[in-house]
């Protein structure tokens, strides 16, 4: 590890969508100290998919990636062959992609290779309302329909539509959800909006969750977007402040994180502070990834692969130069990334979004 950014190695291999190529009473100063002194860590990176559509998900199988986009697509980039499909979804209530709705979160069953199940978290309107939903999905050749709601009327909205998912390893799913623009959502636990919501994998609700007959895992959130656990099956999350204050929050069972009542270093009986935060800085974190001690993030507004410490609390920089990065998925030392360059609030380069592969 150390200074300076390394020439990045730009692999390209085919084009066509192929294969191959955000005032708070803080205190901040300690903060700023940290984000000054951070270190550019570069490593080399590797271009394995380009022309993708508002990529959102990144999950993987063997030697398959399967990566939601936003329209209601799923790409499945076979990386042995280099084959690349794109696959089309048979839902029951038509996926709306509007503001940042869509096609959001995709999670592939523990058992996908025999099954050919996957879960997927989508937007849509329903009575002029819109809403978000949880669904099981049975692939078949290249197309995928939907076979089970296991949750739906999730508060949605133009923005803060959460979106994430993740089986613990509890083997449980975890599902981030958004105050979708209502913040007093967020302190309602009667309503599944700025919530990280636990269910089996039937949809039905656990018996051990914190509060009874309730998805409920934990609440006072604005918008997660991102789930991750240690070594030890301690869940992390980030989290979208309103003004800068963007969050990594230490998930506990049950508890309130604040959100519209505190951010950033503000403190309330009973509620939760992050255990780090952006001050004055803003990132719009999203998906995060675990490995060796280390959470790493990609972030949108900062448009950056960032690495967080969790025992120092020390952040580094990964990866720049690419745009808004939406999603993490590691897996042998390796980082697997997206850009999200053509959702509206980015400058789209030749052959954006694209797959990335970056060494840790």
């Amino acid at each position: 590890m150390y200074k300076g950014i390394k020439t990045l190695m730009l692999l390209l291999f085919v084009t066509g969508c192929s294969f191959g190529d955000k005032t708070q009473n803080s205190n901040d100063s300690e903060k700023q100290v940290k984000l000054e002194a951070e270190e550019t860590i570069a490593s080399s990176v590797e271009v394995l998919a380009t022309n993708l559509h508002i990529p959102w998900t990144i999950t993987k199988k063997d030697g398959t990636f399967f990566i939601s986009q936003r329209e209601g697509k799923i790409i499945e980039t076979n990386l042995e062959t280099g084959l690349i499909k794109k696959e089309e979804l048979s839902v029951t209530k038509d996926i709306l992609h509007e503001g940042e709705g869509g096609l959001l979160g995709l999670v592939l069953a523990p058992d996908f290779e025999s099954s050919g199940q996957a879960i997927a978290y989508y937007t849509y309107k329903e009575d002029l309302v819109t809403k978000n939903r949880v669904i099981a999905l049975q692939q078949d050749g290249e197309k995928w329909t939907e076979t089970k709601v296991l949750l739906e009327g999730i508060p949605g909205g133009r923005i803060h539509n959460g979106g994430r998912m993740r089986i613990g390893p509890d083997g449980m799913l975890y599902v981030t959800t958004g105050d979708s623009g209502n913040p007093d959502l967020s302190q309602d636990k009667k309503s599944l909006a700025g919530k990280i919501l636990r269910m089996n994998l039937d949809g039905t609700i656990p018996n051990d969750n914190p509060f009874e007959n309730s998805y409920v895992y934990s609440y006072g959130h604005r918008n997660p977007q991102g789930l991750a656990w240690d070594d030890e099956g301690i869940l992390y999350s980030t989290e979208h402040g309103q003004s800068a204050h963007d969050e990594i929050n230490l998930i506990k069972p049950g508890q309130n994180y604040g959100w519209p009542v505190i951010q950033g270093d503000e403190e309330e009986p009973g509620m939760e502070k992050p255990i780090y935060h952006t001050g004055e800085n803003t990132w719009a974190p999203s998906g995060i990834g675990y490995h060796n001690g280390k959470l790493y993030i990609a972030t949108l507004r900062d448009s950056k692969i960032r690495s967080f410490d969790i025992l120092t609390k020390s952040v580094n920089i990964l990866h720049e130069n690419s745009g808004r990065m939406r999603d993490v998925y590691i897996e042998q030392s390796q980082l697997y990334t997206i850009t999200n360059n053509r959702d509206g609030r980015g400058t789209p380069k030749k052959d954006d979004d694209k797959l990335l592969k970056i060494g840790l």
